[in-house]
């Protein structure tokens, strides 16, 4: 499946593509990516502002779409009680809405590697809690959704709205790429779009509760994540 999806989507294929839906709409390429790849297509959902958007524009489109979230074992009560509101709010089922958890438990991961790793070794961290979970889940879709938008950080400054992921082997969809943070939260705000409360309370970035911290107006939306260590990304989105 994966060769032969890998083959539809040729350099070429994914030019064209995003020359196609470059001055739509958001919708429009989640309306293609749908259609295209139903059910084989879901969102990878962190419950923040960009990814909750998503999902209400993917699940206007289609309420049977779904979405997946890497529950680490260190995700904060705000983001639980966000997933909680999003169930509610959009009525769907356990099916939709899945829950990915690491192979290890933090007990088993510090009996193994030792207490505090996200402090002493945090990509290793994130590839137990994060990224292998991520590459099991994916293995079960065609494509996957993302919430990422280029302004967010250098790393995420060439995204395309849609992409081949050599990392994970399928298609990757970023219908916000070219969003700016302004136009989310009008989104949010036109639409009554539940959201992390913590956003409020300067956490724009949201991840972990050992390695996010709440930013200072006007600083790097990213820099509450890993603070004091070389880190801006968990290996998710290379």
């Amino acid at each position: 499946m994966t060769k032969t999806v890998q083959e539809n989507f040729s350099a070429e294929t994914l030019q064209e593509l995003n020359r196609r839906f470059a001055a739509g709409s958001p919708q429009e390429v989640l309306a293609y990516a749908l259609e295209r790849f139903f059910p084989r297509v879901v969102l990878a959902c962190s419950f923040g502002a960009e990814d909750m958007v998503v999902w209400d524009m993917m699940h206007r489109i289609n309420p049977q779409a779904s979405l997946f979230y890497l529950d680490t074992d260190f995700l904060f009560p705000e983001t639980h009680a966000v997933r909680d509101r999003l169930i509610a709010r959009y009525k769907v089922s356990e099916e939709q809405v899945i829950r990915v958890v690491p192979v290890l438990t933090p007990a088993e991961q510090a009996k193994q590697f030792g207490d505090l790793l996200w402090v002493r070794q945090p990509d290793q961290c994130c590839r137990i809690r994060k990224v292998d979970p991520l590459r099991k889940i994916l293995k079960n879709y065609s494509a996957w959704v993302t919430g990422i938008r280029r302004d967010q950080s250098p790393t995420r400054a060439t995204a395309g709205l849609i992409e081949w992921d050599a990392t994970f082997g399928l298609v990757k969809i970023n219908p916000l790429a070219a969003w700016t943070n302004d136009e989310v939260w009008t989104y949010i705000k036109t639409h009554d779009v539940p959201y992390n409360v913590l956003h409020d309370q300067h956490y724009p970035s949201i991840g972990c509760t050992h390695c996010t911290s709440p930013v200072q107006p006007g600083d790097d939306p990213r820099s509450g994540r890993w603070q004091s260590l070389d880190k801006t990304e968990c290996g998710l989105h290379q």
